[in-house]
């Protein structure tokens, strides 16, 4: 048996004194942290047990003690000593795992010394009346509190959403004499020395993602490659370089594997039969997944005159992909599908989006479908959603549908240009009718697309024809979408809405500053709508500087986000809108999707009420996503275009100023739409003033003046690919106006450049 301590533990002092236990019975766990921390002489685990007189039997689960501190990160073992984990300040920075329960979500601190031993786990708390409501993934400002025993049970209240820095870098390993560097893409980064046991297996001009570390006294950043990616010149790099530097999830875990795999079709179990209603997909000619179907027909209710119903099919995702599953965790993770011109970087695994969910021809798919009365005015009366089983009666591409309507049906075409295609363009003949009568924003911008050869590289840019077909099917879309938020609305039920708000009054007087600088207003109000902008555009175009006006009147637009909370969508000129037409891609479908078979008792795979209530954290995630894949699919687009550009150093190039800073200016390219950079310190023999009011670049004693809008020629002296970059060098001379009227209208002063960059005093 083994015998009490003979005295009370050393240098015990304070309120929090490690009590001597009796004969026979082991410390408390209150005991034994009292002990590690006020007595410094205590170096191990050995010291620790003749504090406490452990002996014999009593080793055993004096040990397993021990170990169940050290586990729940209480204490920690540094070499051969013990002592207690550092405390967690009152408030921290927190990271909560990617793969995070998002019912149960927990987090560890982002800065942590691995010699106070393993991060502590923290509970994220997730009270209903909580304003900010993390994510798995999420780095966080949180309010930490340890629990008034002894042993801290760390829990934490969310503060704030912080941005994630970048775990590593994307460059390019060069080697020379002294070993290798690192050349990063970012141009904001500085080259790094790798030392050469840091390479991996990376070779001379290999694309490689690292992690920086600090190395000697001096702190001096040295690389470590931790995934070698690859020849940047070759196929498929150039996305690759936006995935890895945007940290987009591209590879599915297994477990979200086999949940797709494991997937089996549904059937007709809880669903309307349609399967004899002809509907059809019009997507283009090379779409993978085809999650919406439409079908028009003319209404015989005589009290709905020349009237028409239009449905709308949409995959039924919900059906497959339930909440709290592996693949419901990484379509929130992923957010969205991120499209490349080589590849795509799908949200759901093939087996769910290329397959058991993509209305393909002549097969059985499980869909939700809102079926739509619309009058001969083109507004919509009433519309009703079904759970429905359905089968495509066609597959069309947009061109094909066109080509049948304009006279020149193919084999496919020909049978359903009459019972199908013209009750289509019927309907939508009518809808256009309540579209200008709405009066949305009429930016008709031009979209390239640039076509890849067999190797990956830039083979043709073309700007695809806008064809009645593609209208018909935006129109018809938007119309579903609405139908969604009404419901919604109506059924009081909880939706993620598709908000875009009115510009800003600092936006508006910037754009005001603009126009009056073409002899153009609006109205002073900033009460504005989309119409008041329409007018100037259709202003700009008799005028001849449309180009001009509408990429200012872009500028002054606010990004359309995802909200729980409705501000109406200004484009649209809509009140209530909502995403619910492309759940494959998109994961506010999906809930907007759940949403309504919630509402509407379609099944017990609807919205959950944990969901319901994660609302605001959910549409800060997924909008944080879409700006996330926009920025990748604009950066690779911009290096495949700087690599197809690259062997044309020297030649001339017709294109229009896109931006204009106070560094220099902007250039997009009329036949490619590439982008490119005039440094202000090459614009002549001028010192060139930056004027916000105007847009423009304005020298000083000339009054030669380069806008926004303004064509020019250039010649490309320089492409980076990796980087996504083109100099240019400017041949056009500038319009010219009074420089002394520029300088009394300027209401601050800004900086002014010579012909070789000085600054004028």
């Amino acid at each position: 048996m083994a015998k009490p301590p003979n005295s009370k533990p050393k240098n015990l002092s304070g309120p929090k004194r490690a009590l001597k236990p009796r004969a026979s019975e082991l410390p408390t766990r209150e005991q034994l942290l009292a002990a590690l921390a006020e007595q410094a002489d205590i170096k191990g685990k050995r010291d620790l047990a003749k504090v406490f007189g452990i002996r014999g039997d009593m080793r055993r689960p004096f040990k397993a003690m021990l170990a169940e501190l050290e586990g729940d990160g209480v204490i920690t073992r540094t070499r051969k000593a013990l002592r207690r984990t550092a405390a967690l300040p009152h408030v921290t920075v927190l990271d909560i795992p990617a793969d995070a329960d998002p019912d149960d979500l927990h987090a560890y601190p982002a800065q942590w010394n691995e010699e106070e031993g393993d991060k502590p786990r923290v509970a994220v708390l997730q009270g209903r009346d909580a304003r900010v409501v993390p994510a798995p993934g999420d780095r966080i400002l949180a309010r930490i509190d340890a629990g008034e025993a002894d042993i801290p049970v760390y829990t934490a209240k969310a503060m704030k959403i912080l941005d994630k820095p970048r775990r590593g870098q994307i460059g390019i390993v060069r080697m020379d004499d002294d070993g290798a560097r690192l050349i990063p893409v970012d141009r904001k980064n500085k080259e790094m020395r790798i030392p050469l046991g840091d390479l991996l297996d990376a070779r001379d001009g290999d694309l490689v993602e690292v992690e920086v570390k600090l190395s000697g006294r001096l702190m001096i950043p040295r690389a470590k490659v931790t995934v070698v990616i690859g020849n940047p010149m070759s196929e498929g790099a150039l996305s690759l370089i936006a995935i890895h530097n945007l940290e987009i999830p591209y590879r599915f875990p297994a477990s979200v594997i086999r949940e797709a795999e494991e997937a089996q079709e549904t059937n007709l179990k809880g669903r309307e039969d349609w399967r004899d209603v002809p509907l059809i997909t019009i997507d283009p000619f090379d779409a993978k997944d085809h999650d919406d179907a439409v079908y028009a027909e003319p209404d015989a209710d005589p009290t709905n005159p020349k009237g028409h119903i239009v449905t709308v099919a949409i995959a039924d995702v919900a059906a497959y992909v339930r909440p709290g599953t592996a693949l419901d965790r990484e379509a929130y993770l992923r957010g969205n599908s991120v499209y490349f011109p080589d590849r795509v970087v799908p949200m759901l695994p093939e087996r769910i989006s290329n397959e058991l969910c993509s209305l393909k021809e002549g097969e059985p798919r499980a869909a939700l479908a809102v079926r739509m009365i619309i009058g001969a005015d083109g507004k919509k009366r009433s519309h009703t959603f079904h759970r429905i089983l359905m089968r495509s009666a066609a597959k069309l591409s947009y061109q094909q549908a066109q080509a049948a309507i304009d006279g020149n049906a193919d084999d496919k075409t020909g049978p359903i240009l009459e019972p199908i295609l013209r009750p289509l363009y019927a309907a939508y003949d009518a809808m256009t009718k309540a579209r200008d009568q709405r009066g949305p924003l009429d930016l008709d911008l031009p979209e390239r697309k640039i076509v890849l050869d067999d190797k990956g590289m830039v083979k043709d840019i073309r700007i695809p024809e806008r064809l009645d077909a593609h209208r018909l099917i935006e129109e018809m879309m938007i119309a579903a979408n609405v139908a969604a938020a009404e419901t919604l609305e109506q059924k009081k039920t909880p939706l993620l809405y598709r908000v875009h708000d009115e510009p800003s009054s600092e936006k508006l007087q910037a754009l005001r500053d603009f126009l009056g600088s073409l002899d153009l207003s609006i109205k002073k109000s900033d009460s504005v709508r989309a119409s008041d902008f329409n007018g100037i555009l259709g202003q700009a175009r008799k005028a001849g500087n449309v180009e001009q006006v509408s990429e200012m009147v872009l500028r002054s637009q606010a990004q359309a986000i995802y909200d729980n909370e409705n501000v109406g969508h200004f484009g649209l000129n809509l009140d209530r809108y909502a995403h619910f037409t492309s759940p494959i891609r998109r994961y506010a479908d999906l809930i907007v999707h759940r949403a309504l078979i919630k509402a509407l008792g379609l099944g017990d795979d609807g919205l959950t009420e944990n969901e319901a209530l994660k609302l605001p954290g959910i549409a800060q995630h997924i909008s944080a996503t879409e700006r996330r894949a926009m920025n990748a699919e604009r950066e690779t687009a911009d290096r495949l275009l700087a690599q197809f550009l690259a062997a044309k150093i020297g030649a001339k190039f017709e294109g229009r100023i896109s931006g204009v800073t106070r560094s220099g200016l902007f250039v997009r390219l009329l036949e490619t739409g590439a982008d490119g950079f005039i440094p202000a310190s090459t614009l002549g023999q001028d010192y060139y003033r930056y004027v916000e009011e105007r847009q423009a670049m304005i020298g000083d004693k000339t009054g030669e003046k380069f806008a926004l809008g303004d064509r020019v020629t250039v010649r490309l002296l320089e492409a980076a690919p990796v980087a996504g970059a083109l100099r240019f060098e400017l041949l056009s001379e500038g319009a010219r106006v009074n420089p002394s009227s520029v300088r009394r209208e300027k209401k601050r002063p800004s900086r002014s450049y010579g012909p070789k960059g000085r600054k004028k005093r």
